[in-house]
């Protein structure tokens, strides 16, 4: 079995910094927290499943009911939908690992069909730990069944890679075109279009 497991922001998702990017300018905007630092410790804590979306929105000032509203400003990755068709016929099962909410990870899939071409998600939120924690990736060998040399983890976060690596994963860094960020001993991809180029010579 070839196993490839995605990121979900900066990889699946384009924003690579969902809470420095879309999180706090939207708290800003609908009147919450101004306090970014507060909103990234609530965040973490969201994250790792120690309180609801709805507690989260209620701590940092917003009505529970926006929640939709920000959850419209994730977009996927350029040619996300036509890599993960061409991946799955190539025999690939693909995985989700990422730092989330339970709440939101859950929309955002139903929103744009993800189900249809990612076999499973490993979310933190639902775990309750967080990438870089070897945790999350032992919790993901529980769940591929397998030796994890046989996944590739592709991550914008070095500190990602190098756990997973530690673990025993191949490791692909996605640095978009214009991030001045090298893989050092992790391969590094710019694109979908490069990662699928590279896994076809695999």
């Amino acid at each position: 079995m070839k196993v490839l497991v995605l990121d979900a922001m900066g990889v699946i998702y384009s924003a690579r910094d969902d809470v420095k990017d879309l999180l706090c300018p939207f708290i800003a905007e609908k009147d919450g927290s101004k306090d970014t630092s507060k909103i990234g410790r609530l965040y973490h804590s969201a994250s790792l499943g120690n309180m609801s979306a709805f507690e989260f929105w209620k701590a940092v000032g917003v009505d529970p009911e926006l929640e939709d509203e920000y959850l419209q400003k994730h977009t996927l990755t350029d040619g996300l939908i036509d890599f993960l068709k061409v991946i799955n016929s190539r025999g690939y099962q693909v995985w989700c690992l990422s730092n989330d909410l339970s709440e939101w990870s859950r929309k955002l899939r139903v929103r744009f069909d993800l189900d249809k071409y990612i076999y499973g998600f490993v979310i933190s939120g639902d775990i309750g730990a967080r990438k870089p924690d070897q945790a999350i990736f032992q919790y993901l060998v529980g769940q591929l069944d397998g030796d994890p040399s046989c996944a590739i983890i592709v991550d914008d976060q070095l500190k990602n890679l190098d756990a997973a690596s530690a673990f025993g994963f191949g490791t692909i860094l996605f640095t978009p075109a214009g991030h001045d960020l090298t893989g050092g001993r992790h391969q590094a991809v710019t694109s979908l279009d490069d990662l699928l180029l590279f896994l076809s010579g695999r």
